[in-house]
C-alpha cells in the first residue's frame, strides 16, 4: 500500500476517534486499539506527526487541558474542516473495501 494510503488511513482513524468526543494522543491510541479489538494500533512514532501536520491543517485543533489523571497534556477536537475530511475519507475507505470485496468473491 502507498505511503499516502497509510497516511490517509492513519488520518481517518484519528479523525474518527475524535468524532464525538476531544481526547489527547494516548486516549487516541487507545480507543483505536479498543475499539478494533486489538487489530489496529497507532504507535506514537506515527501518532503525534500525524497530530501535529493535521493541526497545521487545521483539521483538528488542540488545547493544553489536565487529564482525568492529573497530567497537563494536550487535547485535540475536530474542526468543521476535519469533520468534511473525515467524511470524504469514510466514502473512499467505503469504496476500497467493496473493491478488495469483490475481489476477493472473484478470487
Amino acid at each position: 500500500m502507498r505511503t499516502d494510503r497509510l497516511q490517509g488511513a492513519l488520518e481517518m482513524l484519528i479523525l474518527k476517534s475524535l468524532e464525538h468526543k476531544d481526547n489527547h494522543g494516548f486516549g487516541i491510541t487507545l480507543h483505536v486499539q479498543t475499539v478494533s479489538e486489538g487489530l489496529l494500533r497507532v504507535e506514537e512514532g506515527s501518532l503525534y506527526p500525524a497530530l501535529h501536520r493535521m493541526e497545521k491543517e487545521k483539521l483538528i485543533a488542540g488545547d493544553w487541558r489536565t487529564t482525568e489523571n492529573g497530567r497537563r497534556a494536550r487535547f485535540y477536537a475536530l474542526t468543521a474542516s476535519g469533520r468534511k475530511r473525515l467524511a470524504e475519507s469514510e466514502n473512499n475507505w467505503t469504496s476500497v473495501a467493496k473493491g478488495v470485496r469483490k475481489l476477493l468473491r472473484f478470487a
